[in-house]
């Protein structure tokens, strides 16, 4: 159990990032093909896509980024960086004493062992392959992705922002997730070590996280303390009794209803027991009505609640 201490002025300084962290959502994507998180059916759908080429997608990434344990490299997680890149160009700046130790808490193979220290040293062709390879499995892996996991971390702001609105900082530490227990004024986080963090008046910085399979904790002396937690799930889907029925018809409400976990339109079908022209014909009314999006993925495309389409299901009277 991790337990974090707040402080009266940390209360007053919890902050969201404004999306979650490209660099250390690819670290985090690379270990999924494993087994490891991949519980909800979008996560186990991209599984899917990349297991079989993960290899040939990651590159040397599969020898930073472990696939046991939780541990990520502390230079593969950039907190400031606004995107992807400077992501990549924050952690190409990180000190050569802060490299090493990264480095040499990572198991050693005989593959790896060589190209390792040639990255600890700072030596530039060794960057070079890893940036090449981040870039390269970013863009095949995670950027036709990428847009619905925009999407669900809107969904997931505006849910912390309203369970703030509704209830205030105790009522959004409470709700974080199932592994967070909020018992002022300390945060206990499940995890496999003892660890006690005093905030110090710092404050806390949350990162929802799509492919984190559980919350990961960055310490920072001299900044507010990250914390990275898995973006809200939701509830499993209701059936076609669901209360919108008489305002958007019966099937159509369940449709929207089914979507509060991603799904595919051929699994929109099977799940509703529905022909796939309906289950499109649908999907593309509710779309241009605001209360899901759309991401295609090669052959398929993949529907997810907008966040006015999970107020509307969470029953919010403020919709206008």
């Amino acid at each position: 159990m991790t337990r974090l201490h707040f402080t009266a002025a940390d209360l007053a300084d919890i902050t969201f990032a404004p999306s979650p962290n490209a660099l250390l959502e690819t670290a985090l994507s690379v270990r999924l093909p494993s087994g490891m998180g991949c519980s909800r059916p979008e996560l186990q759908q991209w599984r899917r896509l990349v297991k079989g080429s993960l290899a040939k997608r990651a590159g040397v990434l599969l020898d930073v980024v472990p696939r046991q344990g939780r541990f990520i490299p502390d230079f593969l997680f950039q907190p400031d960086a606004s995107d992807f890149s400077m992501g990549v160009e924050l952690a190409r700046r990180t000190p050569a004493e802060q490299l090493a130790d990264d480095l040499g808490r990572l198991p050693l193979s005989a593959v790896s062992g060589s190209w390792r220290r040639e990255l600890a040293c700072g030596e530039a062709v060794a960057w070079q392959t890893l940036i090449d390879d981040l870039y390269g499995y970013f863009s095949s892996s995670l950027a036709p992705w990428w847009p619905l996991v925009r999407d669900t971390a809107v969904v997931d702001r505006g849910l912390r922002a309203e369970t703030l609105l509704r209830g205030g900082v105790n009522a959004l530490l409470a709700t974080l997730g199932d592994r967070f227990r909020w018992e002022p004024p300390v945060l206990h986080i499940q995890t496999h070590v003892e660890y006690d963090v005093q905030l110090c008046g710092r404050g806390l910085l949350l990162i929802p996280s799509y492919f984190a399979s559980g919350p990961l904790l960055a310490y920072r002396p001299r900044h507010s303390t990250v914390l990275v937690y898995p973006m809200y799930a939701g509830d499993r889907p209701a059936t076609a009794t669901d209360a919108l029925g008489p305002l958007l018809g019966r099937t159509r409400a369940a449709v929207l209803a089914t979507l509060r976990r991603p799904a595919t339109t051929s699994e929109l079908a099977d799940q509703l027991a529905i022909s796939r022209a309906s289950a499109s014909e649908h999907s593309t009314v509710l779309r241009n009505a605001g209360l899901i999006s759309t991401s295609r993925m090669g052959s398929a495309v993949l529907h997810a609640l907008t966040p006015l389409g999970l107020s509307l299901l969470a029953g919010d009277s403020a919709i206008g």
